[in-house]
Protein backbone atom coordinates (compact mmCIF):
# COMPACT_ATOMS: atom_id res chain seq x y z
CA UNK A 1 0.00 0.00 0.00
CA UNK A 2 1.26 3.53 -0.79
CA UNK A 3 2.85 5.20 2.25
CA UNK A 4 0.73 8.28 1.60
CA UNK A 5 -2.56 6.46 2.08
CA UNK A 6 -2.06 3.89 4.83
CA UNK A 7 -3.35 4.73 8.33
CA UNK A 8 -0.98 6.38 10.75
CA UNK A 9 0.18 3.66 13.14
CA UNK A 10 2.09 5.36 15.95
CA UNK A 11 3.60 3.21 18.69
CA UNK A 12 3.04 4.09 22.32
CA UNK A 13 5.85 5.97 24.07
CA UNK A 14 8.52 3.94 25.81
CA UNK A 15 9.17 4.48 29.51
CA UNK A 16 6.03 6.19 30.70
CA UNK A 17 4.86 9.76 30.20
CA UNK A 18 6.52 11.75 27.46
CA UNK A 19 8.27 14.94 28.52
CA UNK A 20 8.66 16.29 25.00
CA UNK A 21 7.42 15.48 21.51
CA UNK A 22 9.15 16.98 18.48
CA UNK A 23 7.12 17.34 15.28
CA UNK A 24 9.35 17.94 12.26
CA UNK A 25 8.37 17.53 8.62
CA UNK A 26 11.56 18.26 6.69
CA UNK A 27 15.21 17.15 6.52
CA UNK A 28 16.66 20.51 7.60
CA UNK A 29 14.27 20.76 10.54
CA UNK A 30 15.24 17.25 11.61
CA UNK A 31 18.90 18.30 11.75
CA UNK A 32 18.15 21.48 13.67
CA UNK A 33 15.86 19.75 16.15
CA UNK A 34 18.45 17.03 16.74
CA UNK A 35 21.05 19.68 17.60
CA UNK A 36 18.68 21.16 20.19
CA UNK A 37 17.87 17.74 21.61
CA UNK A 38 21.54 16.78 22.05
CA UNK A 39 22.13 20.01 23.95
CA UNK A 40 19.01 19.52 26.06
CA UNK A 41 19.75 15.89 26.94
CA UNK A 42 23.27 16.81 28.03
CA UNK A 43 21.62 18.79 30.84
CA UNK A 44 18.66 16.49 31.46
CA UNK A 45 19.74 12.95 30.48
CA UNK A 46 16.56 11.40 31.88
CA UNK A 47 14.28 13.41 29.59
CA UNK A 48 11.73 11.20 27.79
CA UNK A 49 11.50 12.40 24.20
CA UNK A 50 9.50 11.15 21.22
CA UNK A 51 9.63 12.47 17.68
CA UNK A 52 7.63 12.62 14.53
CA UNK A 53 10.67 13.61 12.56
CA UNK A 54 13.58 11.87 10.92
CA UNK A 55 16.83 9.95 11.40
CA UNK A 56 18.76 12.82 13.00
CA UNK A 57 16.29 13.08 15.88
CA UNK A 58 16.42 9.31 16.28
CA UNK A 59 20.23 9.42 16.44
CA UNK A 60 20.02 12.19 19.05
CA UNK A 61 18.05 9.90 21.36
CA UNK A 62 14.38 10.47 20.56
CA UNK A 63 11.98 7.56 20.14
CA UNK A 64 11.10 7.99 16.46
CA UNK A 65 7.39 7.32 16.05
CA UNK A 66 7.35 7.95 12.30
CA UNK A 67 9.74 9.41 9.73
CA UNK A 68 7.87 12.44 8.44
CA UNK A 69 10.89 13.75 6.55
CA UNK A 70 10.39 11.01 3.96
CA UNK A 71 6.99 12.50 3.11
CA UNK A 72 7.85 16.18 2.73
CA UNK A 73 6.28 17.97 -0.24
CA UNK A 74 5.98 21.48 -1.54
CA UNK A 75 3.86 23.60 -3.84
CA UNK A 76 0.92 22.47 -5.94
CA UNK A 77 1.84 18.81 -5.45
CA UNK A 78 0.54 19.06 -1.88
CA UNK A 79 -3.00 19.44 -3.23
CA UNK A 80 -2.92 15.83 -4.42
CA UNK A 81 -2.16 14.66 -0.88
CA UNK A 82 -4.70 16.65 1.12
CA UNK A 83 -6.61 13.60 2.32
CA UNK A 84 -3.39 12.04 3.58
CA UNK A 85 -2.36 15.17 5.46
CA UNK A 86 -5.80 15.65 7.03
CA UNK A 87 -5.62 12.08 8.35
CA UNK A 88 -2.03 12.57 9.49
CA UNK A 89 -2.90 15.74 11.42
CA UNK A 90 -5.96 14.17 13.04
CA UNK A 91 -4.00 11.10 14.13
CA UNK A 92 -1.14 13.17 15.57
CA UNK A 93 -3.63 15.26 17.56
CA UNK A 94 -5.27 12.05 18.84
CA UNK A 95 -1.89 10.61 19.87
CA UNK A 96 -0.98 13.77 21.79
CA UNK A 97 -4.38 13.74 23.49
CA UNK A 98 -3.91 10.12 24.56
CA UNK A 99 -0.32 10.31 25.77
CA UNK A 100 -0.27 13.89 27.11
CA UNK A 101 3.35 14.97 26.65
CA UNK A 102 4.36 17.89 28.85
CA UNK A 103 5.23 19.84 25.71
CA UNK A 104 5.19 19.59 21.94
CA UNK A 105 7.92 21.42 20.06
CA UNK A 106 6.95 22.09 16.46
CA UNK A 107 9.94 22.77 14.21
CA UNK A 108 9.47 24.77 11.01
CA UNK A 109 7.10 22.99 8.50
CA UNK A 110 4.32 25.52 9.13
CA UNK A 111 1.83 23.98 6.68
CA UNK A 112 1.70 20.87 8.84
CA UNK A 113 2.56 22.19 12.29
CA UNK A 114 0.21 25.15 12.54
CA UNK A 115 -2.69 22.86 11.65
CA UNK A 116 -1.68 20.42 14.37
CA UNK A 117 -1.44 23.28 16.88
CA UNK A 118 -4.93 24.43 15.87
CA UNK A 119 -6.22 20.87 16.29
CA UNK A 120 -4.72 20.59 19.78
CA UNK A 121 -6.39 23.84 20.76
CA UNK A 122 -9.75 22.84 19.30
CA UNK A 123 -9.70 19.53 21.18
CA UNK A 124 -8.69 21.19 24.46
CA UNK A 125 -5.34 19.36 24.65
CA UNK A 126 -3.02 22.38 24.58
CA UNK A 127 -2.19 24.67 27.49
CA UNK A 128 -3.79 27.67 25.80
CA UNK A 129 -7.06 25.70 25.80
CA UNK A 130 -6.69 24.55 29.41
CA UNK A 131 -5.04 21.21 28.58
CA UNK A 132 -1.85 19.58 29.91
CA UNK A 133 0.48 20.08 26.92
CA UNK A 134 2.47 23.22 26.10
CA UNK A 135 2.53 24.02 22.39
CA UNK A 136 5.93 25.46 21.49
CA UNK A 137 7.45 26.43 18.14
CA UNK A 138 11.08 26.56 17.03
CA UNK A 139 11.99 28.35 13.77
CA UNK A 140 9.20 30.72 12.93
CA UNK A 141 7.20 30.51 9.72
CA UNK A 142 8.26 33.30 7.39
CA UNK A 143 5.27 35.47 8.20
CA UNK A 144 7.37 38.53 7.44
CA UNK A 145 7.46 37.38 3.81
CA UNK A 146 3.86 36.23 3.30
CA UNK A 147 0.53 35.74 5.10
CA UNK A 148 1.47 37.93 8.06
CA UNK A 149 -2.00 37.46 9.55
CA UNK A 150 -1.02 33.96 10.66
CA UNK A 151 0.66 35.52 13.71
CA UNK A 152 -2.69 36.10 15.42
CA UNK A 153 -3.75 32.46 15.08
CA UNK A 154 -0.30 31.41 16.29
CA UNK A 155 -0.66 33.64 19.34
CA UNK A 156 -4.02 32.04 20.11
CA UNK A 157 -2.69 28.48 19.89
CA UNK A 158 0.97 28.58 20.99
CA UNK A 159 2.65 29.11 24.35
CA UNK A 160 6.02 30.26 23.07
CA UNK A 161 8.19 30.64 19.99
CA UNK A 162 11.98 30.55 19.55
CA UNK A 163 13.13 32.60 16.56
CA UNK A 164 16.40 32.18 14.65
CA UNK A 165 16.51 35.65 13.06
CA UNK A 166 17.01 38.78 15.18
CA UNK A 167 14.24 40.81 13.55
CA UNK A 168 11.51 38.22 14.16
CA UNK A 169 10.42 39.08 17.75
CA UNK A 170 9.38 42.55 16.54
CA UNK A 171 7.16 40.92 13.89
CA UNK A 172 5.01 39.46 16.70
CA UNK A 173 5.04 42.60 18.87
CA UNK A 174 1.32 43.26 18.34
CA UNK A 175 0.40 39.82 19.73
CA UNK A 176 0.69 38.28 23.20
CA UNK A 177 2.85 35.39 21.94
CA UNK A 178 6.20 35.28 23.81
CA UNK A 179 8.91 35.25 21.12
CA UNK A 180 12.62 34.98 21.87
CA UNK A 181 15.60 35.21 19.50
CA UNK A 182 17.87 32.25 20.29
CA UNK A 183 20.56 32.62 17.63
CA UNK A 184 20.88 30.75 14.37
CA UNK A 185 21.47 26.97 14.62
CA UNK A 186 24.31 27.16 12.11
CA UNK A 187 26.33 29.20 14.62
CA UNK A 188 25.86 26.70 17.46
CA UNK A 189 29.11 25.34 18.99
CA UNK A 190 28.40 21.79 17.80
CA UNK A 191 27.40 22.83 14.29
CA UNK A 192 29.34 20.85 11.71
CA UNK A 193 29.18 22.69 8.39
CA UNK A 194 28.58 20.55 5.32
CA UNK A 195 30.51 23.00 3.13
CA UNK A 196 33.56 25.28 3.32
CA UNK A 197 35.22 27.77 1.00
CA UNK A 198 38.33 26.77 -0.93
CA UNK A 199 39.32 28.81 -4.00
CA UNK A 200 40.98 25.71 -5.45
CA UNK A 201 37.97 23.48 -4.80
CA UNK A 202 35.23 22.15 -7.08
CA UNK A 203 31.94 23.76 -8.00
CA UNK A 204 28.90 23.00 -5.84
CA UNK A 205 25.54 22.32 -7.50
CA UNK A 206 22.71 22.31 -4.93
CA UNK A 207 19.24 21.61 -6.38
CA UNK A 208 17.38 21.32 -3.06
CA UNK A 209 15.91 18.56 -0.92
CA UNK A 210 12.34 18.16 -2.23
CA UNK A 211 11.70 15.80 -5.09
CA UNK A 212 9.62 18.12 -7.28
CA UNK A 213 12.03 21.03 -6.87
CA UNK A 214 15.05 18.85 -7.62
CA UNK A 215 13.40 17.49 -10.75
CA UNK A 216 12.96 21.04 -12.07
CA UNK A 217 16.21 22.62 -10.92
CA UNK A 218 18.88 19.94 -11.29
CA UNK A 219 18.73 19.80 -15.12
CA UNK A 220 19.07 23.59 -15.12
CA UNK A 221 22.13 23.47 -12.89
CA UNK A 222 23.72 20.78 -15.05
CA UNK A 223 23.07 22.83 -18.19
CA UNK A 224 24.60 25.91 -16.53
CA UNK A 225 27.64 23.91 -15.44
CA UNK A 226 28.17 22.63 -18.99
CA UNK A 227 27.66 26.12 -20.45
CA UNK A 228 30.28 27.58 -18.11
CA UNK A 229 33.00 25.65 -19.93
CA UNK A 230 33.92 23.79 -16.77
CA UNK A 231 37.56 23.93 -15.75
CA UNK A 232 37.05 21.95 -12.56
CA UNK A 233 34.78 19.15 -11.28
CA UNK A 234 31.40 19.61 -9.59
CA UNK A 235 29.86 18.10 -6.46
CA UNK A 236 26.13 17.67 -5.86
CA UNK A 237 24.86 17.20 -2.30
CA UNK A 238 21.68 15.23 -1.66
CA UNK A 239 19.79 14.42 1.59
CA UNK A 240 18.18 11.02 0.88
CA UNK A 241 18.10 7.96 -1.35
CA UNK A 242 14.86 9.24 -2.87
CA UNK A 243 16.60 12.41 -4.06
CA UNK A 244 19.63 10.42 -5.23
CA UNK A 245 17.35 8.53 -7.62
CA UNK A 246 16.12 11.83 -9.08
CA UNK A 247 19.69 13.06 -9.54
CA UNK A 248 20.76 9.87 -11.29
CA UNK A 249 17.77 10.06 -13.62
CA UNK A 250 19.14 13.38 -14.94
CA UNK A 251 22.28 11.54 -16.19
CA UNK A 252 24.96 13.85 -14.76
CA UNK A 253 28.13 13.84 -16.86
CA UNK A 254 31.57 12.65 -15.87
CA UNK A 255 33.15 15.10 -13.51
CA UNK A 256 29.95 15.55 -11.47
CA UNK A 257 30.06 13.64 -8.16
CA UNK A 258 26.92 12.89 -6.15
CA UNK A 259 27.56 12.97 -2.41
CA UNK A 260 25.18 12.50 0.49
CA UNK A 261 24.83 15.44 2.89
CA UNK A 262 26.51 14.67 6.19
CA UNK A 263 29.04 12.23 4.77
CA UNK A 264 31.68 11.41 7.36
CA UNK A 265 34.68 12.61 5.33
CA UNK A 266 34.20 16.27 6.26
CA UNK A 267 32.73 19.30 4.52
CA UNK A 268 32.86 19.80 0.77
CA UNK A 269 35.42 22.50 0.14
CA UNK A 270 34.13 24.47 -2.86
CA UNK A 271 35.16 27.51 -4.86
CA UNK A 272 31.68 28.51 -6.09
CA UNK A 273 28.07 27.44 -5.84
CA UNK A 274 24.85 27.42 -7.83
CA UNK A 275 22.07 26.74 -5.35
CA UNK A 276 18.33 26.52 -5.01
CA UNK A 277 16.83 28.77 -2.37
CA UNK A 278 16.59 27.04 0.97
CA UNK A 279 18.68 25.77 3.86
CA UNK A 280 21.77 24.83 1.86
CA UNK A 281 22.05 28.36 0.52
CA UNK A 282 22.45 29.55 4.13
CA UNK A 283 25.14 26.93 4.79
CA UNK A 284 27.01 28.30 1.77
CA UNK A 285 26.53 31.93 2.78
CA UNK A 286 27.91 31.31 6.27
CA UNK A 287 30.87 29.52 4.69
CA UNK A 288 31.54 32.47 2.41
CA UNK A 289 31.30 30.53 -0.86
CA UNK A 290 30.56 32.90 -3.76
CA UNK A 291 27.68 31.95 -6.01
CA UNK A 292 24.19 32.54 -7.30
CA UNK A 293 20.73 31.41 -6.30
CA UNK A 294 17.95 30.08 -8.49
CA UNK A 295 14.41 28.83 -8.11
CA UNK A 296 11.81 27.43 -10.46
CA UNK A 297 8.42 25.99 -9.55
CA UNK A 298 5.19 25.05 -11.26
CA UNK A 299 3.30 27.94 -12.84
CA UNK A 300 0.38 27.95 -10.38
CA UNK A 301 2.65 28.01 -7.31
CA UNK A 302 4.76 30.75 -8.89
CA UNK A 303 1.77 32.97 -9.70
CA UNK A 304 0.31 32.48 -6.22
CA UNK A 305 3.71 33.22 -4.72
CA UNK A 306 3.95 36.52 -6.56
CA UNK A 307 0.65 37.53 -5.02
CA UNK A 308 1.54 36.43 -1.49
CA UNK A 309 5.25 37.07 -1.05
CA UNK A 310 6.11 40.68 -0.23
CA UNK A 311 9.91 40.68 0.12
CA UNK A 312 12.67 41.94 -2.14
CA UNK A 313 14.70 38.70 -2.06
CA UNK A 314 13.87 35.02 -1.60
CA UNK A 315 17.33 34.08 -0.28
CA UNK A 316 17.44 34.58 3.49
CA UNK A 317 21.08 35.73 3.48
CA UNK A 318 20.14 38.39 0.93
CA UNK A 319 17.18 39.45 3.06
CA UNK A 320 19.25 39.75 6.21
CA UNK A 321 22.01 41.71 4.49
CA UNK A 322 19.52 43.76 2.43
CA UNK A 323 21.64 43.16 -0.64
CA UNK A 324 22.33 40.35 -3.10
CA UNK A 325 25.09 38.26 -1.59
CA UNK A 326 23.76 35.64 -4.02
CA UNK A 327 22.23 37.19 -7.16
CA UNK A 328 18.79 35.60 -7.69
CA UNK A 329 17.55 34.06 -10.93
CA UNK A 330 13.90 33.13 -10.56
CA UNK A 331 11.55 31.34 -12.94
CA UNK A 332 12.06 32.74 -16.48
CA UNK A 333 15.30 34.49 -15.52
CA UNK A 334 16.78 31.15 -14.50
CA UNK A 335 18.59 30.25 -17.72
CA UNK A 336 21.74 28.17 -18.22
CA UNK A 337 23.50 31.14 -19.82
CA UNK A 338 22.77 33.51 -16.94
CA UNK A 339 23.87 31.02 -14.29
CA UNK A 340 26.94 30.02 -16.28
CA UNK A 341 28.03 33.67 -16.41
CA UNK A 342 27.71 33.88 -12.62
CA UNK A 343 29.74 30.72 -12.19
CA UNK A 344 32.56 32.00 -14.40
CA UNK A 345 32.68 35.30 -12.50
CA UNK A 346 32.82 33.55 -9.13
CA UNK A 347 35.74 31.41 -10.29
CA UNK A 348 37.68 34.06 -12.19
CA UNK A 349 37.17 37.39 -10.39
CA UNK A 350 39.03 37.74 -7.04
CA UNK A 351 36.88 40.77 -6.17
CA UNK A 352 33.78 38.55 -6.12
CA UNK A 353 35.31 36.25 -3.50
CA UNK A 354 36.47 39.22 -1.41
CA UNK A 355 33.00 40.77 -1.47
CA UNK A 356 31.45 37.46 -0.42
CA UNK A 357 33.91 37.14 2.48
CA UNK A 358 32.96 40.60 3.78
CA UNK A 359 29.25 39.76 3.49
CA UNK A 360 29.83 36.49 5.36
CA UNK A 361 31.37 38.36 8.31
CA UNK A 362 28.40 40.73 8.51
CA UNK A 363 25.96 37.83 8.30
CA UNK A 364 27.61 35.90 11.13
CA UNK A 365 27.53 38.97 13.37
CA UNK A 366 23.80 39.40 12.74
CA UNK A 367 23.00 35.79 13.68
CA UNK A 368 25.22 35.32 16.73
CA UNK A 369 23.76 33.70 19.85
CA UNK A 370 22.21 36.26 22.23
CA UNK A 371 23.02 36.55 25.93
CA UNK A 372 19.73 34.83 26.83
CA UNK A 373 21.09 31.54 25.49
CA UNK A 374 20.46 28.85 22.92
CA UNK A 375 17.30 27.13 21.72
CA UNK A 376 17.99 24.37 24.27
CA UNK A 377 18.15 26.98 27.05
CA UNK A 378 14.79 28.32 25.89
CA UNK A 379 13.25 24.86 25.71
CA UNK A 380 14.57 23.91 29.17
CA UNK A 381 12.93 27.03 30.61
CA UNK A 382 9.65 26.15 28.89
CA UNK A 383 9.70 22.60 30.25
CA UNK A 384 10.68 23.58 33.78
CA UNK A 385 11.85 20.93 36.26
CA UNK A 386 11.02 17.34 35.33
Amino acid sequence: MDKLTHPLDLPPPAGGQVDLLFVVGEHSGDENAARVLRDLRARQPGLRVCALGGPHLAAAGAQLLRDLTAESAMGFAVVTKLAHYRKLIADIVDWIGRHRPRAVCFVDSSGLNLRIAAGLHARGFSAKAGGPTKALYYISPQIWASRAGRRFQMAAHLDGLAAIFPFEPAVYADTDLPVEFVGHPFLAPDYVPPVAFDPAGPVLLLPGSRRGVVQRIFPLLLAAYRASGPTRPAVVLYPSEDILAVLRAANPPAGVTLRRTGATDGPVRAAAVLTASGTMSMHCALAGIPGALTYKTDLITYLLGRLLVKVEFIGIANLLLKEAMYPEFIQGAATPAALAAQLRECLQDPARAARTAAQRARLRALLAQPASGTAADWLARQLGPS
